[in-house]
Order: C-alpha cells, then structure tokens, then sequence
C-alpha cells in the first residue's frame, strides 16, 4: 500500500510532539515495513525542516531530515503538480493542492494527516494517523 505523509506528521516525529508522536511515529516507521511504501514531498520536508530548526537547530535539523529523506520514498512535485494545483477551483492552499497531486502522482491510496480538513477536495482517502493504525493495522 502506498501512503503520503503531510507536513504535520512529520513534524510530530522530528520534534516528538506528543500526543500525535506515539502514532506518527508508528507511520513513519511502516518505511520498513514491506507491505508500504511511504511518500512525503518535497515541500512537507521543507516544512518540516523549518519546525525542526526552530527547536533544534540547523545542524540537527539537517541530519533529522536526512534520516527522513534516506528512509521515506520522496514523491515528484513538478510542472504538472503546480499547474493542476492552480487549475483545480476546489483547492483553495496551493500548498496541499501540491501535495496532494504529488500523493496523486505516486499513486498514493491514502494521505496521513493531522488537518484532514485541508483535503476537502481529495478524492484519495484521507485520514489521521490514529485512525490510519486502527484500520491498517490493529
């Protein structure tokens, strides 16, 4: 099964913000796990970077990312992403418009995410990291 990871999921991990931590960890680690392949973007890595500087610093904020990067499988956001992010009139943040072409492209199943709100438009399933445990995997 394919899955894509927000930002805000992996900001839980790099900055272990709990409660979230204890399950968008628990995602994250389903990299090892053969039975999914986990995509995140680009850009929820340059989000996630940004949080985990502030708390952390540059230097470790880069290695954090890093691990993330070597581990998870990055999908592609280029001109397709943007210009079907722009032309869809449903999607109102063109950054989860980016996002979620980007989930599209990599022929997500569902995206992980803490503002489910977000992806209205989405017609993959979208869903928290909690709920994602309880119907996958409990």
């Amino acid at each position: 099964m394919r899955i894509f990871l927000d930002a805000n999921i992996l900001v839980s991990v790099l900055n272990k913000e709990y409660p979230l931590f204890t399950y968008s960890s628990r995602i994250v680690s389903l990299a090892d796990n053969k039975k999914f392949t986990v995509y995140t973007s680009p850009v929820c890595l340059a989000i996630a970077f940004y949080f985990a500087e502030k708390k952390s610093g540059t230097a470790l904020a880069k290695q954090k990312i890093q691990l993330l990067a070597n581990k998870l499988s990055i999908a592609a956001v280029g001109d397709n992403e943007v210009v079907r992010s722009l032309k869809n009139v449903k999607v109102n943040d063109f950054e989860d418009g980016l996002e979620y072409y980007a989930a599209l492209h990599s022929k997500c199943a569902t995206i992980i995410t803490e503002d489910s709100s977000d992806f209205y438009f989405s017609e993959l399933e979208v869903v928290n990291a909690k709920s994602f445990l309880k119907k996958y995997l409990l």
